[in-house]
């Protein structure tokens, strides 16, 4: 770009739906500048962004990818995300760090859920956007339909900078409703055009539509309105004026339209991109927290200010080591210099500083605000950290990760791989916060957890490709507990006589049953030293460690109490031994006698879905022994919040996707512990014994 000015630089995440045609539509942008010299394509794997063999297996975006380009005295750094569900963590992080959307809608499909739930998060940090409809040449393509259910589904004022000439086989061009001027495609896919007269089945709506985008403009500006209103027009320069502020206030969102894979109506997207979205200069000041004292510190975005940027997106690669995505808010930072990690107190020593475009990295000197550059083999730092001038520490915010909906237990396919499994994972895991992998102390299983099974999936396949580690995904093991709903009182005698001293211990317990989620308590009503004080501790420690294996399914006994109000002892035989076997042995003649019941975990789930699946997910969930409690209107869908039984929602998330066309999302959490139904314990702990 030559010499850095801040007022001439955009940078903007690009989001929608999976499929809606986001990076195409990216990789035109880089050849139309000149980036590159060929156009990529998602669909025959030859795409610059979607260069990881399991976007290219899947043709679609599964991390968000980073490029720049220059346009017209401008240089654009563009963030393409994921828009499937299972891949939305990366697309949040993402926005965190941009200062406006270019949001695509396909002209078939118009917008689904997942456009809308990247549509709130980007309204959390009031980001203005720019919208495009895609696929204009695609059969059943519909640019005011698409455009409507945009502006409904997101609740926006959609305003169309563009009308096409023609639609599906026939997209031939455009009008530019600023000019009033028309342009014709040229037939390749240069992106050239060629003005022409505005087709005269097209002059109506055109007027129609300019007078439409020429009020937007003046409704946001007091002398525009009152020049509108004398004059009953504006000039170009007015409109665009005008355009700009009623963009960057969020007022409306600017409308074009074309098609990425054939290089149609790019060109003019570009030059929306640099007239409506703001430069960081135009953006509010960045405000962190002072470490220790929490005090709210600013940043101004000027190359001089004190260095601070924010680390957003992590990339681990077994051969070059790590890299580091970060977005530079204020000053500037050096290749081959030093800087300040606010949040692990430390120093980090930065090496050369690239620019990405994919997976390609362009060498640069120094980064100013509002750039996004990757370093590499950074020591302690990690996604959401702040780098920052070490004499003016302060942290920026950023978004807890989402929370895991599916899990699996993974199984190593050889001794091999065992070794290197868990800290192979936990490279991929600092890659991706979303994943969560932990040891199941209960069922000794290594438990992966993640969006979706997709998304454990190509978890695992990179896993496989980066590591050379492979693993075989299992349902896992459903952490049952048992208790009991009963009482009862038992005398408990262990007594062993084998020559020489022997062992003796004899209590008297009684068992009853505790509120759920108590645990295990433990009574002492010894009196009269019939059990000595120094036995008392191993007759607890007897039963506490025999409840680990309840006596059902082999699952740990909760919410019960046991009372020791008896017993006697012999003054040789007796021992601390002795007495932990009596109270393990009478734990589980106790719990035998109290009537014993086995408990499943139930989650607290919040499942969004189009108004017109609410039915069919009520329906489905009744079935899974769900409790609906209610719902909540949300951004054009309904919340639906139930209580169901883990065992019956292991593996929802590919059947909420197939029950709602992969419109649906939820999020799930622990809840509490309640009875398995007397009608299904005989059932579950015949396939639990199968199982074993």
């Amino acid at each position: 770009m030559g010499k850095y000015d801040t007022a001439k630089l955009r940078n903007l995440g690009v989001v929608a739906h999976g499929g809606a045609g986001k990076t195409s539509l990216v990789e035109a942008m880089l050849f139309c500048s000149g980036v590159t010299d060929r156009l990529g394509r998602v669909d025959d794997g030859s795409s610059l962004l979607d260069y990881q063999p399991e976007e290219i297996k899947r043709t679609s975006s599964i991390d968000a990818s980073s490029c720049f380009l220059p346009w017209k005295e401008h240089e654009l750094h563009i963030l393409d995300s994921p828009g499937y569900a299972n891949f939305l963590h990366d697309t949040r992080n993402c926005l965190r760090v941009v200062d406006g959307l270019l949001l695509v809608a396909s002209a078939i499909s118009g917008v689904k859920s997942q456009t809308q739930k990247m549509w709130e998060w980007g309204r959390e940090y009031k980001l203005p956007a720019v919208a495009f409809v895609s696929k204009m040449d695609r059969e059943r393509a519909d640019f005011q339909k698409a455009v409507a259910t945009m502006a409904e589904a997101l609740s926006i004022r959609a305003v169309p900078l563009v009308l096409p000439i023609g639609a599906e086989n026939e997209f031939s061009g455009l009008i530019d409703l600023i000019t009033m001027q028309a342009y014709r495609f040229s037939e390749d896919a240069s992106g050239g055009v060629e003005p022409v007269e505005i087709p005269g089945d097209l002059q109506e709506e055109a007027e129609l539509q300019r007078i439409a985008l020429v009020e937007a403009a003046a409704e946001t500006d007091d002398v525009l309105m009152e020049k509108y209103l004398e004059e009953d027009n504006l000039s170009e320069a007015d409109i665009r004026s005008g355009l700009r502020v009623a963009t960057l206030s969020g007022e409306i969102v600017p409308v074009l339209c074309g098609s990425g894979p054939a290089n149609r109506g790019v060109s003019f997207l570009l030059d929306v991109i640099n007239l409506c979205l703001p430069s960081p200069a135009d953006c509010p000041v960045p405000v962190g927290s002072v470490p220790e004292s929490g005090d709210l510190a600013e940043r101004q975005a000027a190359k001089d200010a004190p260095f601070s940027a924010l680390v957003f997106k992590t990339i681990s690669d077994p051969y070059t080591g790590k890299l580091n995505l970060l977005r530079v808010y204020s000053g500037t930072l050096e290749s081959d210099s030093t800087t300040g990690n606010a949040n692990r107190d430390c120093t980090e020593r930065i090496g050369q500083l690239y620019k990405m475009v994919g997976k390609k990295q362009v060498a640069v000197d120094r980064a100013m605000p509002g750039e996004i550059v990757a370093v590499a083999k950074l020591k302690e730092t990690v996604t959401g950290d702040t780098l920052c001038d070490r004499s003016q520490p302060l942290c920026f915010d950023f978004p807890e990760p989402l929370k895991p909906v599916i899990s699996f237990a993974l199984e190593a396919l050889s001794k091999n791989d065992e070794d290197k499994i868990h800290a192979s994972l936990q490279r991929l895991v600092e890659e991706d916060p979303t994943l969560q992998l932990v040891r199941d102390e209960e069922t000794h299983e290594l438990i992966l957890s993640g969006m979706g099974q997709v998304h454990v999936e190509v978890t695992v396949e990179k896993l496989k490709r980066k590591f050379n580690v492979e693993v075989e995904l299992k349902e896992p093991k459903v952490p049952y507990r048992e208790t009991l709903r009963g009482s009862a009182k038992l005398q408990s005698k262990y007594k062993k006589q084998s020559g020489g001293r022997g062992q003796y211990a004899d209590v008297w317990l009684e068992f009853s049953p505790l509120s759920r989620g108590e645990g295990f308590m433990f009574e002492d009503k010894i009196v009269g030293g019939a059990v000595p004080r120094q036995y008392i501790p191993a007759v607890e420690k007897g039963i506490s460690e025999a409840a680990r294996t309840g006596v059902l399914a082999g699952f740990p006994t909760v919410d019960f109490k046991v009372t020791l109000f008896d017993g006697s002892f012999h003054s040789v035989d007796s021992s601390e031994m002795a007495f932990k076997i009596a109270g393990s042995m009478g734990f589980k003649k106790g719990i035998e006698m109290a009537s014993p019941v086995l408990l499943e975990p139930v989650m607290k789930m919040e499942i969004t879905v189009p108004d017109e699946c609410v039915g069919d997910v009520i329906g489905d969930m009744n079935s899974r022994r769900g409790k609906v409690l209610g719902m909540d209107p949300k951004a054009g869908n309904q919340q639906v919040n139930v209580m169901v039984p883990l065992a019956e929602v292991l593996k929802y998330s590919p059947e909420l996707r197939s029950m709602t066309s992969d419109r649906g999302m939820f999020t799930m959490e622990f809840s509490h512990y309640e009875e398995v139904p007397a009608h299904l314990t005989n059932k579950l702990l015949a396939e639990l014994k199968e199982a074993e």
